[in-house]
């Protein structure tokens, strides 16, 4: 069992991505640009009702490769994605989007709409095939560049989820049964009830990562213990199937995973919600209070800001655990300026909330 595992890790490694729609219907025409990272829809596609969308990507998937020599000619790969699910807030752009727009110009950059990842909940079909074009649109209008990037959909390239089941046929199912998320999402979505996703979801995302030779992952603070499951499978999956198991095979011996790398921005990591400044800004929240959305107008935004939590103390200060709501719109403030924590700091002092 064993050698025969390792030989479907090797085919999943080793092959390029086929980038054709798992989401098309009835295999409906749809010819796209095979310009690195372009995702460009045919003029005839909207009379399809939004089905058949195929993207494609420059990367291609190898074995990890020895340390060369010039190390500066060699850009790191790094891979992050986003959930087509509610609206893009200024949490996903601050915490994420923003650093990507300046990682493409230093590392090797893959952008996908992790569509595959939204449903594990219940979801409507055409309102996701929306969402997901939305999506990738805004990645597009925030400064990701195609030309350095790639942008694609998570579902439009079958590996994830070849990967995906192999990787579960070895992740011990109590390292599942520990991670924070499943636990507080499954008792909100209703305990036993829930799908299996919910709980299997990590090994994707781990999927996601290792695909691509990963050498580092853009992760918010919520997202760290996904990160370290997925740095595991990849010790776990080169231990046991890798070194001389992958010599004797034809194969060069040594890692078949890349073990991927946090990277974790010092401010914007993780932006809280308007109304509450102990808990993360979300798409999923009920009120559309307690978060920013991109597509917010104006007036919108000028209005949540406004009406945002405050408390009763006087001047505003940074990393006071009591007063989480002014250390959270400090921080937006410190990140949507461009200025430094000690400035911002500084400036705003002496403040009342009405100044900010």
């Amino acid at each position: 069992m064993g050698r025969a595992l390792l030989s479907h890790f090797l085919i999943v490694s080793n092959s390029s991505p086929r980038l054709v729609s798992s989401l098309s219907r009835g295999g409906l025409p749809s010819k796209y640009c095979k310009t690195p990272g372009l995702i460009r829809q045919n003029r005839n596609l909207a009379t399809h009702n939004g089905c058949g969308f195929r993207c494609y990507c420059n990367v291609s998937l190898s074995e990890p490769t020895a340390p060369v020599a010039s190390s500066s000619s060699v850009k790191k790969r790094i891979v992050s994605g986003v959930q087509p699910t509610g609206s893009i807030h200024l949490g996903n752009y601050l915490g994420a989007i923003k650093n990507w727009i300046a990682l493409q110009n230093s590392y090797e950059t893959l952008f996908f709409i992790v569509d595959l990842h939204a449903i594990t909940l219940p979801y409507d079909t055409q309102q996701l095939s929306k969402a997901t074009r939305e999506t990738a649109a805004i990645y597009l209008a925030c400064g990701i560049d195609n030309s350095k990037a790639s942008v694609f959909v998570q579902s439009h390239v079958r590996a994830h989820v070849e990967l995906m089941w192999l990787l579960s046929s070895a992740t011990p199912i109590g390292w599942l049964n520990k991670m924070i998320q499943f636990k507080e999402k499954s008792h909100k979505a209703g305990g036993e009830n829930v799908g299996v996703a919910l709980l299997t979801y990590p090994v994707l995302m781990a999927s996601d990562i290792l695909l691509y030779q990963s050498d580092f992952v853009p992760v918010g603070e919520d997202q760290k213990q996904h990160l370290e499951l997925t740095r595991e499978l990849a010790e776990r999956v080169n231990y046991l199937y890798g070194g001389r198991k992958w010599k004797k095979l034809g194969g060069r011996g040594g890692a078949i995973f890349k073990v991927p790398e946090p990277l974790i921005p010092p401010a914007g990591a993780r932006v809280m919600s308007l109304t509450d400044g102990l808990s993360k800004m979300s798409k999923s929240a009920p009120s559309d209070q307690s978060r920013i959305n991109l597509l917010d107008p104006k007036d919108v935004i000028a209005n949540k800001i406004k009406r945002c939590k405050t408390d009763s103390s006087a001047g505003l200060e940074f990393d006071n655990l009591e007063r989480p709501e002014c250390n959270n719109l400090l921080s937006i403030y410190q990140l949507i300026s461009g200025k430094t924590k000690g400035e911002v700091a500084e400036e705003c002092q002496n403040m009342n909330w009405g100044s900010l």
